[in-house]
């Protein structure tokens, strides 16, 4: 074995209920290495590294720290390992300051026996200035930045010897330029000879931080790889088994009469916004973290006030004070955060396909079942959701079909306007693929589709003309004519370059 690899997984196999999840994975990392573990959800990603942190007993197969031979049994022995995850969700105590959540359940004793408060921050401190942080100490953690709380639980892995950090989706809720300070910061860790896996479904920022990918598919390894020598091309076939140029696909023809025109579309978040969505057209929106793409969705579906400004449907005037207004006039919005805005988690497919029709499935307060049936089948079959039956709950669901589930409630209430924010947002390539088909089925069916997304190849393939946004303005449409056009060019006028 190579000195150098302080974690080897050899033929990893796990199984659930009979249902086989890992088959002979392997799996390893370096000192001072960040590999990438990559794949669709249900590749068998999740159940890899909660094995690694103790969380689950695999069913067969071995795992070494630094050539030697180790049986995890528990989180508690796997952070004695100098194990340490992690999570996407902030695992923070938010009233209690930085230097108290670093040593949470480890805190320092003087001589008396007492908590030995200036010790902690002095060498939280420390800590903090050694990932280029610059914070007090005994600042609240309700105070911080989401990216400045992942910071803190890579300070609090590195005091406790972490020698293996996993990092699970760590960008996932962070703006652009807080991932790049996060990025960073990982690289620091190398540099001190931590061990990083890293996982994300963001491409450009595993092709940036990696040293090396591992890919799995349906619970078994499909390659690792060098960074260096694989293309994203390369990455999207081995986790989906299917080339790049299958994944985005456009049959439509839109038409050319404008279905929505926003005029001047004025308040404290955008300024003077105007523009035309034709009828069957994917209007893509694309600008930086703070731009006013969401907020611009908002204003059109009533949930914030407009200070000044005027809305047409069809050429006809029309005023929209509220979501009630927006469905009664056939707009729909897909928001960006589907968990806290789109479902019910705890209800089922049925309920959340339901929940914004329920005037025509209750008569007289009796429940037409089989109007609701009829409505459940409907779309659960014309997006295939895949679910073991419409009364599963929503929380049970991967994120791609999560999202089919949100799409399919506000198709129930029959819009012809869709207002897509970030809909393949923290879903895997293969969903993002069936999510794509659907916004291009749905766009050839007629409906016409607003689109915001901050990942430019989706808004370069998806879009028939790209709205750009920057400091709350619109300050260019690209038109047909125009779709040659680069990812540098679309910068350009993302970041104030000229809209001339």
């Amino acid at each position: 074995m190579n000195d150098n690899c302080i974690l080897s997984m050899k033929k990893i196999c796990k199984s659930f209920f009979g249902v086989s999840v890992l088959e002979d994975v392997q799996f390893s990392v370096h000192k001072g290495e960040v590999r990438a573990l990559i794949g669709e959800n249900g590749a068998g990603k999740s159940t890899l590294i909660k094995i690694l942190a103790g969380v689950y007993t695999m069913d067969s197969g071995t795992i070494e720290i630094n050539g030697e031979p180790v049986v995890i049994k528990n989180p508690k022995y796997a952070q004695e390992l100098g194990i340490r995850m992690v999570h996407q969700e902030i695992h923070l105590a938010e009233d209690m300051t930085i230097a108290e959540n670093i040593f949470l359940g480890n805190e320092l004793t003087n001589k008396f026996r007492a908590i030995d408060m200036p010790t902690m921050e002095e060498k939280a401190q420390e800590l903090l200035a050694l990932l280029c942080v610059n914070l007090p100490a005994d600042s609240l953690v309700s105070s911080l930045s989401v990216a400045q709380k992942q910071i803190i639980e890579i300070a609090r892995a590195i005091y406790f010897d972490a020698r293996i950090i996993i990092m699970d989706e760590p960008t996932a809720a962070l703006t652009e330029s807080e991932a790049s300070a996060l990025l960073e910061r990982i690289a620091e860790l190398k540099t001190r000879g931590i061990a990083v896996i890293y996982i994300s479904h963001r491409m450009n920022e595993i092709l940036k931080i990696s040293d090396s990918i591992t890919i799995l598919r349906d619970g078994k390894l499909i390659s690792n790889n060098i960074t260096s020598e694989i293309t994203y091309d390369d990455i999207i076939h081995d986790m989906v088994g299917r080339e790049l140029k299958d994944i985005y696909v456009a049959k439509r023809k839109e038409g050319n009469d404008p279905i929505l025109s926003v005029r001047h579309f004025t308040n404290k978040y955008i300024h003077d916004i105007s523009f035309d969505l034709k009828r069957g057209e994917v209007l893509g929106f694309y600008g930086l973290m703070g731009a006013g793409r969401t907020e611009l969705t908002r204003a059109i579906f009533g949930i914030d006030k407009i200070q000044q400004g005027e809305l047409f449907l069809e050429g006809k005037k029309c005023v929209i004070r509220s979501p009630g207004d927006a469905i009664a006039n056939r707009l729909a919005l897909v928001p960006e955060d589907r968990k806290i805005h789109g479902l019910v988690l705890g209800m089922s497919v049925a309920e959340n396909i339901t929940i914004q029709v329920l005037d025509q499935i209750l008569r007289a307060l009796r429940y037409d079942s089989k109007k609701a049936e009829e409505i459940i089948g409907r779309y659960t079959e014309k997006l295939a959701i895949k679910m073991s039956s419409p009364d599963q709950h929503c929380f049970n669901l991967s994120g791609g079909n999560q999202q089919k589930v949100v799409v399919a409630k506000w198709l129930a209430t029959n819009p012809q306007i869709l207002i897509l924010d970030e809909p393949t947002r923290g879903i895997d390539v293969g969903a993002k693929a069936d999510i794509y088909e659907i916004i291009d089925n749905l766009a050839t069916e007629g409906y016409s589709i607003l689109m915001v997304s901050s990942e430019l190849p989706e808004i370069m393939n998806l879009s028939s003309r790209i709205a750009i946004m920057h400091e709350s303005r619109l300050v260019k449409i690209l038109d047909e004519k125009q779709r040659d056009t680069t990812q540098e060019h679309i910068m350009y006028y993302a970041t104030g370059g000229s809209a001339g």
